[in-house]
């Protein structure tokens, strides 16, 4: 709603003219002035109160001021100083012009008249006064430059009425706040100039003016501008914006795109990044360029509702040649500033055609190409446009722009290394996990394994590792920490537990080791005789298909889930046991005997904890997700990840091995009591190849009856009674045992020629696939693999 002020409305003449000529409104003041009353002129040409034929030249700007010869109703010429502003179409009302030309008070006041002495002309400040009806007595020249008229002509005209734009028409309200209350108030705004095109910032001291006795009788307005401060404090809301919202990710496309969209429009209309690639430099940005360069668009971001058409695509390389702005910037290492006016842009726009009927295209006038520059390293460049904007980049413009893609450097940079590091941890932590989990017939086995999102890649790992007696040991560990050194550790003791595994050591026995060399590697990465800071937690299970007991210690590992054939998932029971690194304590096995079928899930932390749910949360996802297991593992592995992480990914890494149990059955294990009488040799071998008939084996009968004669022989010669025999085989090998309760191992040696003994053992190594020894809690077992296929190669 409109306001009303106490003023007199004629004391002004005022039309409008619409765009077509044609009068559309007429006030009182203009009755007054010419004598014709509106009915007789609103909505016919506006060139009939014109007299003579002399016709006014067409305005080119917004604002037109002269003195035109006008007809009066009476029929005499009335020459009228006339000042028009251009109207724009706004809320349903039609563009035109705004003609106005004062009635009253445009004459000199007196002398004694209190608001000539309040015209402070000397001022070097824009000051200027108004009367009671906030009509301007009295201005100094330098409002009159400020505002771009001569007081001779706007005397008598109201704040609205000179400016005609939305930031006159708010000044004005103020005045009049200052006339009624009494109380002097400052206003700011944010306008153009009569001096030049540049947007300038003002502000506005509005104060009474009094006279002898102390009445009101009109306004003083001083305006300075504070353009410069207001810049200033631009640029640093700027700066300090920029330090918050560029860099919020490790992300160098991300942290490009907030480069530009920080910059867009507060300093340029179009803004684009282009980074060096790395990889075209050895894997590291250069310190030094050539001068002709190739960049790869990383982000870029326009005023307009789509960026122009066009123009590079984020991942698409561009090449600047030597004199570029561009190439250019970054060769001399500091920012340089183009523009049409001075004719430097169209020259590098030349060597570029289709780029320089863009620029055209779209209207810009002046570049910025700021190097982007790290830790002394050339990262690429940021090209600032403007076109929309009609003022050109400037030198404090430049300093800017530098600031802000100097702090936005250290974030690409930080982001470059971070992405470079966590792909070399990620590719080492491949290459030291299993690609493929190996067959057994003990059980059936699928993994998963999920880097960080956001953390880094770290030290989780997984393994399924083929023991003697068709027994195999599963395990599931997590370094503590993330990057390369967490990546390298876990390779570490992933082979240290290979080599453990090796030499059949019992679950708690084997920690014990992995504790022992964890507090190695915390001594050697610690420095000045402090010890480092290597530590990690693991589950080692050992499952044996043939008496399908399953063996298990952890080192602070989260205990596994097991899934019974017809059953509903539960924790097992296991001894915590303190994590790997502490020393001196001890851990403690569990044996549990798992029906064929079972399920077995081994994981890491990082499945079942996260920010928004507790352990015992995330276990009961786990168990929901492992009660619909269908009967194939890697199914149920992708469900019980989607089941239990987010779509944006784990806060920290994932290992999971699941693993179904398989039995053997009776008819597949031989055994047998070996009496310590070397005569009973001959009777064992017989046995052997009735059993091996009896299985279908009869192409190996000779090769294991070499091999147990061999073996049970050196027992009953080297080891201590009982002695027990068993042949255990599937579909691919055949394992022959021998046990006695003798804890000393046999050693292979090389016989020499003279030798009447000594080739036992170095026979047995050349007839099998594999052989060793393994102690038991009874005494030793020595055992052999014969395949059962002929293998490639």
């Amino acid at each position: 709603m409109s306001r009303v002020y106490p003023f007199d409305d004629a004391a002004t003449a005022r039309a409008v003219i619409d765009d077509d000529g044609t009068l559309a409104e007429w006030n009182e003041g203009a009755r007054r002035l010419l004598g014709h009353s509106a009915d007789t002129v609103v909505g016919r040409p506006a060139a009939r109160l014109l007299a003579g034929d002399r016709i006014p030249v067409a305005p080119a700007g917004d604002r037109w001021q002269g003195t035109v010869a006008l007809r009066h109703r009476d029929g005499r010429t009335v020459p009228v100083r006339l000042l028009a502003h251009r109207r724009r179409a706004s809320d349903g009302r039609p563009g035109g012009w705004l003609v106005v030309s004062p009635l009253t008070g445009a004459e000199p006041p007196p002398a004694e008249d209190p608001l000539a002495g309040a015209g402070l002309t000397q001022s070097p400040c824009a000051v200027a006064v108004y009367d009671e009806q906030l009509r301007l007595r009295r201005m100094n020249d330098e409002m009159a430059a400020v505002i771009g008229l001569p007081e001779p002509l706007v005397r008598g005209l109201r704040v609205s009425e000179i400016g005609g734009r939305p930031q006159s028409e708010e000044l004005e309200r103020v005045m009049l706040q200052v006339l009624t209350s009494g109380r002097p108030l400052d206003m700011q705004t944010f306008t153009g100039s009569g001096v030049d095109d540049r947007a300038h910032a003002w502000l506005a001291r509005l104060a009474p003016v009094r006279d002898a006795d102390g009445r009101i009788v009109g306004v003083s307005l001083a305006a300075h501008d504070v353009t410069d401060n207001y810049r200033a404090r631009q640029r640093l809301q700027l700066v300090n914006e920029a330090s918050v919202r560029i860099g919020s990710t490790l992300d160098v496309t991300r942290t490009a795109q907030e480069l530009a969209h920080m910059c867009v429009p507060a300093l340029a209309d179009f803004v684009t990044v282009d980074l060096l690639d790395p990889e075209d430099y050895g894997g590291e940005p250069p310190a030094r360029i050539a001068a002709s360069l190739t960049l790869r668009r990383a982000a870029h971001w326009s005023v307009l509702d789509g960026v122009p058409e066009a123009v590079s695509e984020p991942g698409q390389t561009e090449v600047y040649p030597a004199g570029s702005p561009q190439a250019d910037s970054l060769t001399a290492g500091h920012t340089i500033i183009t523009s049409m006016a001075t004719g430097d842009m169209a020259r590098w726009l030349a060597w570029n055609t289709a780029r320089g009927e863009r620029v055209r295209t779209f209207g810009g006038h002046s570049t910025m190409s700021v190097p982007i520059r790290a830790r002394g390293l050339t990262l690429g460049v940021a090209v600032f446009i403007r076109h929309r904007r009609p003022d050109g980049f400037t030198e404090d413009d430049g300093l800017l722009a530098e600031e802000i893609t100097t702090r936005a450097a250290v974030c690409i940079d930080n982001a470059r290394r971070y992405s470079r590091e966590r792909e070399t941890a990620l590719a080492l932590q491949r290459s030291l996990l299993p690609r493929n989990l190996p067959r057994t017939a003990a059980l059936e086995a699928s993994s998963r394994y999920l880097p960080a999102a956001r953390a880094g890649v770290g030290g989780d790992w997984f393994d399924v590792i083929p023991l003697s007696g068709m027994r195999v040991a599963m395990v599931v560990g997590d370094v503590v920490g993330h990057g390369v050194q967490a990546s390298a550790t876990m390779g570490r003791l992933r082979t240290a537990v290979r080599t453990l595994a090796d030499i059949d050591l019992a679950p708690d026995e084997l920690l014990t080791h992995l504790d022992d060399l964890v507090l190695r590697l915390s001594d050697e990465s610690g420095g000045e005789g402090n010890p480092g800071e290597v530590g990690a937690t693991c589950l080692y299970a050992v499952y044996d298909p043939v008496s399908r007991h399953c063996t298990l210690a952890r080192a602070g590992h989260p205990p596994p889930v097991l899934m019974p054939p017809g059953g509903d998932p539960r924790l097992l029971d296991l001894p915590a046991g303190p994590p790997l690194g502490l020393g001196g304590l001890p851990f403690e096995s569990a044996e549990v005997e798992l029906a064929e079928g079972s399920v077995l899930a081994l994981y890491t932390d990082g499945l079942v904890l996260s920010r928004n749910r507790d352990a015992d949360t995330g276990r009961d996802l786990l168990f929901r997700a492992l009660a619909a297991h269908t009967g194939s593992l890697d199914e149920t592995c992708d469900a019980i990840l989607h089941a239990l992480l987010p779509r944006a990914g784990a806060a920290d890494d994932v290992a999971l091995l699941l693993a179904c149990t398989q039995g053997l059955a009776a008819s597949q294990v031989a055994t047998w009591d070996i009496p310590a009488d070397p005569a009973q040799v001959a009777s064992v071998r017989k046995q052997v190849v009735d059993r091996l008939d009896a299985w279908g084996l009869s192409e190996v009968a000779f090769t294991a009856e070499l091999v147990v004669s061999e073996l049970v022989t050196n027992a009953i010669r080297y080891g201590s009674r009982p002695i027990r025999l068993r042949l255990i085989h599937d579909a691919a090998t055949l394992i022959c045992e021998v046990s006695d309760t003798s804890h000393t191992a046999p050693h292979l040696r090389r016989a020499k020629i003279f030798d009447e003994g000594g080739r036992g053992l170095l026979l047995v190594a050349q007839l099998t696939q594999r052989w060793g020894s393994r102690h038991t809690p009874e005494g030793k077992t020595i055992w052999a693999e014969l395949p059962l296929y002929e293998r490639d190669g």
